[in-house]
């Protein structure tokens, strides 16, 4: 999971999740995202396609409130079988 960082909590926190281009990605991605950050602001979700157009980068800048969150978040995120990566 997470190595061990040095987070006063709450903080805002970047989540950089790594998919293939394809229709209901980024939508299955903030779904996730909101189940573990229910504050987090859909339009806010920074997205970038790949120079091939292959792979679509989303950044989503949640509120983390522990350490907790941030792992359940992440290991969602990993089992999603959209997910190629997560940052």
């Amino acid at each position: 999971m997470l190595e061990a960082l040095a987070l006063d909590y709450p903080c805002d926190f970047p989540v950089k999740i790594l998919g293939h281009t394809r229709a209901g990605f980024a939508q299955s991605v903030l779904a996730v995202v909101r189940r573990h950050a229910p504050d987090f602001d859909g339009s806010t979700m920074a997205m970038k396609t790949s120079k091939r157009g292959k792979y679509l980068s989303l950044t989503c800048v949640i509120r983390a409130t522990s350490r907790e969150q941030l792992d359940s978040l992440y290991q969602e995120l990993c089992d999603h079988p959209m997910v190629v990566m997560v940052l």
